[in-house]
């Protein structure tokens, strides 16, 4: 069993950053792939960014790359998302998923956080 807290949104300016962390319980968080979805009022929740349980794969989405960077930090159980260059349309709560495969993690996550509300002015 995977528990995941996300922190980090808040209120930016449009072309402003902002780092989303999500914090992983259990001993086994290095196993799983880590994830990022987002959810805007109104519309479905959609894939973010991918990384595998070891660093070594990761994937965006096309509306994010080059923009948004994913990073884990196993020894600390964390996961960020690195979220710059933002746009009115990144406006949307976040969540954080965990999976067995960075594959998997795009489609159908085992494990969600509860999500934190990330708001660009424009």
């Amino acid at each position: 069993q995977v528990q995941l807290v996300e922190s980090g949104g808040g209120l930016v300016q449009a072309g402003g950053s902002l780092r989303l962390s999500c914090a992983a319980s259990g001993r086994t968080f290095s196993r799983y792939a880590m994830g990022w979805f987002r959810q805007a009022p109104g519309k479905e929740r959609v894939f973010v960014a991918t990384m595998s349980y070891d660093g070594g794969i990761t994937y965006y989405a096309d509306s994010v790359k080059g923009r948004f960077t994913i990073s884990r930090d196993n020894a600390k159980n964390t996961v960020h998302l690195q979220m710059n260059s933002l746009k009115a349309e990144d406006t949307a709560v976040y969540y954080c998923a965990a999976g067995p495969n960075a594959i998997v993690v795009r489609t159908t996550p085992d494990y969600w956080g509860q999500g934190t509300q990330v708001t660009v002015s424009s």
